[in-house]
Order: structure tokens, then sequence, then C-alpha cells
């Protein structure tokens, strides 16, 4: 029997990648599977990614469209991504190109004996200073909530849909990934990792490193602590 897939990806400002990113991804999934959809999220880009996806929906039935008027954040855009999914088989990754969508067919046979397939990057296309945040944010992560995930925000994930119907994620910006992860864990649902490759971003520009996206982060992440310390 052949999957129910749904793939949405989170935008903001990636008029230059989403036609590509979305093609792609058209042409794999048709390969795999009859009853598929990808779904473009486009976070109150202030670029062209708007008019570029509306015209992606246009030409293939296939794409959907869901928009913030304002920029809310990855978290909100996962939550719209979820919501919006409508198979059971749900995966999101980021629409700059800088992973291989055809990697899906290597999470697809672990998704009927697990509840979450994580990539993980098998090396990282990142400048130093990212990855030194990176390396500070994941230890905070796995010293306060034991999460033992090796890549916690690689942007190439596949759930259940009931996994993620099973709870609501209240972090707007970065910590989100880390917050589903936290309590998808804490009710018992299944992982396994797998290595993914990853590619320098070709156009664009990333909004991970700003200052005040780091800031954010840590702000979330106390936040978040404090939520499930208050648990009894």
């Amino acid at each position: 029997m052949k999957p129910e897939i749904s793939v949405f990806f989170p935008c903001y400002n990636e008029a230059d990648n989403i036609r590509a990113t979305v093609a792609k991804a058209l042409g794999i999934l048709s390969g795999i599977t009859d009853t598929y959809e990808v779904i473009i999220v486009n976070d109150g880009s202030n670029d062209r990614t708007g008019e570029v996806a509306q015209d992606i929906a246009r030409q293939d039935a296939h794409v959907r469209i869901v928009t913030h008027e304002q920029n809310k954040g990855y978290g909100a855009a996962l939550r719209s991504g979820f919501a919006a999914a409508r198979y059971d088989i749900v995966c999101f990754t980021d629409a700059d190109g800088q992973f291989d969508l055809s990697e899906i067919t290597q999470f697809l046979p672990f998704i009927d004996k697990f509840d979450v397939v994580l990539g993980y990057r098998i090396k990282r296309q990142d400048k130093f200073y990212r990855k030194i945040n990176t390396f500070i944010y994941k230890a905070s992560i796995n010293l306060f909530f034991r999460l033992g995930v090796r890549d916690i925000d690689c942007a190439f994930k596949m759930f259940r849909r009931a996994v993620m119907n099973s709870f609501t994620i209240n972090s707007d910006g970065a910590v989100a990934s880390a917050e589903m992860l936290i309590k998808a864990k804490r009710k018992g649902y299944r992982f396994v990792e797998v290595g993914v490759h990853h590619y320098p971003r070709l156009a664009g520009q990333p909004t991970g490193a700003k200052l005040s996206v780091i800031f954010k982060a840590f702000t979330e992440l106390f936040k978040l602590l404090r939520s499930f310390s208050g648990e009894k």
C-alpha cells in the first residue's frame, strides 16, 4: 500500500528558492505515491514569495498555500503546516534547498516502526559562529531536558500526524523544534535518527544567525523550562 504524504515548507523571503524546491518535491512525491500534497507556509514574507507561491499553486493542484499576513516566526509556521496537513505522514523541511528531499525515501521504511523520523546533518554547511551557537543551544537542551537527540534543529523531520495532534507547539521561534521533540518524548513516542546531506544555501539570506533570533531562542528556551518545571 502506497503511503499518503503531506510535505510542507515554512518560508520567509524565499522567492529565489521556492519554485525549484517545490518542483523537486512534486517530482519526488509523484514517484513514491499517488496521494500527496505540498504545502507552502508563507510566514509574512516581504519579497515575492507569496506571488511565486500563488503561481506554483495555480499550475499544480497538489500545491496549497497557507499565508501569514505578518511574520510570526518559525514555530508559528510549523503550527500552521501541521494544522493544514491532511495525510497521515507529515514531513517538513526548509524551502532554501539545503536538503535533498529525495532522501525522504530513507525515512519512509522507518515510519512504519517509529512515530518520528529525525534527520541529522552528516556534515553541516553553516558558518563557524553559527555552529558554535548551535552547540551551546543543543547542550543546554540536553542538560535541561535530557532529550538525547543529536541534531535537534535539523529541518528535515517526519511525523505521524497523530503525534502532532496530541499536543500543541507554543513557541513561536526556533525553540519550537525542541519543544515538539520534548513533548513527543514525554508522551512515549518512538524516535529514530537518519543521516541526511546538507548543502550550502545558494540564494536568499538565512535568519537563524541574527542576534535577535538567537536572543529570542534562549528566551523561549527558559520559558519552556519554567513551563515543564511547573508540572507535577
